[in-house]
């Protein structure tokens, strides 16, 4: 492949300034964020493209689970901030990413899908818990505003006589769906607005399509369960949040 000049990379950066510029313009209040979240992402890259190095020689696998545990907190730390004011929000995300990694990793290692080595289990686990972040995050976002928003149908149903769980059901179902959204539409479109990024390196790799193809489908499903699990375990206990032990209503607000 061809070298990827500094003014290529320049040129790149500044195609980032347009939405960011775009933000002003439109008062989005997200032009920090964006400026902030491409800095941090560049910076990371940088790191992690050294560091990959060094983990893709570990053979010891206390080392390989403790690096996926790293990268499982900061998943969960980032999804946790969409959640800011809901109880314990890190805590329920790290216990749902980390109980289904470990199901898919006992899937993957058990029918000898991958061995328990570095270079076959962080990528792939990189890819299953970034997705299943992308999922809690909008799992926990979407509680907050749909609470907020149907506040009102939420106390009427109370006040009724419904239990929390019953009252709380539709939000709960539509957040759900909400988070799967992103999963579900690029399950449907994989190979067709998409190319598959494991199936391709590995067919540039030298593997032959029949392989490519097998990992790529077991990538693709395993993040599919996995961010459907994820979605609907963290708006299943997150909701509970909202409400106090007496069953009322209770405001979530950032900075609880």
């Amino acid at each position: 492949m061809p070298e990827i000049s500094n003014l290529s990379m320049l040129t790149v950066i500044i195609f980032v300034l347009i939405p960011v510029s775009l933000s002003y313009l439109y008062s989005l209040g997200i032009a920090k964020t964006t400026i902030w979240s491409s800095l941090r992402g560049i910076i990371q890259l940088i790191l992690i493209g050294y560091v990959l190095t060094f983990l893709f020689e570990i053979t010891d696998w206390i080392a390989v689970t403790l690096a996926v545990l790293v990268m499982i907190s900061a998943a969960s730390w980032q999804a946790g901030q969409r959640g800011k004011g809901i109880k314990n929000a890190f805590l329920v995300t790290f216990t749902v990413l980390a109980i289904i990694e470990g199901l898919v990793l006992i899937l993957w290692i058990g029918f000898n899908i991958i061995p328990f080595e570095s270079q076959q289990v962080i990528p792939m686990s990189g890819m299953v818990i970034g997705n299943s972040m992308v999922a809690s995050a909008l799992a926990l976002e979407r509680l907050k505003n749909d609470f907020s928003v149907h506040k009102g149908k939420v106390l009427a149903a109370l006040s009724l006589g419904a239990t929390p769980p019953k009252a709380a059901n539709i939000i709960i179902r539509n957040t759900i769906k909400a988070a799967m959204i992103p999963s579900i539409d690029g399950l449907k479109t994989i190979g067709l607005v998409q190319l598959p990024g494991m199936m391709t390196g590995l067919i540039i790799g030298g593997a032959s399509p029949i392989e490519a193809i097998r990992y790529q489908i077991v990538i693709s499903l395993s993040i599919f369960a996995s961010v459907s699990l994820t979605s609907m375990f963290v708006s299943a206990i997150a909701y509970r949040s909202f409400f106090n032990k007496d069953m009322q209503l209770v405001e979530i607000k950032e900075n609880d």
